[in-house]
């Protein structure tokens, strides 16, 4: 009884903390299905020329992937074809879980952003990526990475 009591105030918390409308500005549900290349990794052919894209919260690089269960999984699909501007490998670790907003693929009806930080050899300032794993959208490489070769 008392875990049931926790679930319902925490759930209270949680969705209290959440909008009823989203501040995410590039959800495209028609966005074509993510493809997977042999290696795991996202097959991704576009560039971002949008500052933005991925690097504000409000305009967050969108990886919904069949469900939500695989959030570490498609997060490092994502990640894991992504190379810094000249082909340096990269590094990420995931910073926090930030940034609540309205979604209808979460039981909660709540997503949340996981911010990850991207090193490489030679770089001055680290970069700091919005994923949503809760959301459609075009899959680009955000402006200032590049595609990791094959």
């Amino acid at each position: 009884m008392k875990k049931i009591v926790l679930f319902i105030i925490l759930l209270i918390t949680v969705t209290s903390c959440v909008s009823t409308r989203s501040t995410l500005k590039n959800v495209d549900d028609n966005a074509p299905d993510l493809v997977l290349k042999k290696n795991n990794t996202f097959a991704i052919t576009l560039f971002s020329t949008d500052k933005k894209y991925g690097y504000d919260p409000d305009y967050p690089i969108n990886i919904f992937y069949r469900n939500t269960k695989d959030e570490a999984l498609n997060e490092g699909r994502f990640l894991n074809a992504l190379a810094g501007p000249n082909g340096e490998k990269i590094t990420y670790t995931r910073l926090e879980t930030c940034c609540p907003f309205p979604t209808k693929r979460s039981d909660m009806g709540a997503g949340f952003l996981n911010v990850y930080e991207l090193k490489w050899e030679g770089q001055k300032k680290p970069v700091i990526l919005y994923l949503n794993i809760y959301e459609k959208g075009i899959l680009m490489v955000p402006m200032g990475l590049s595609l990791k070769k094959e």
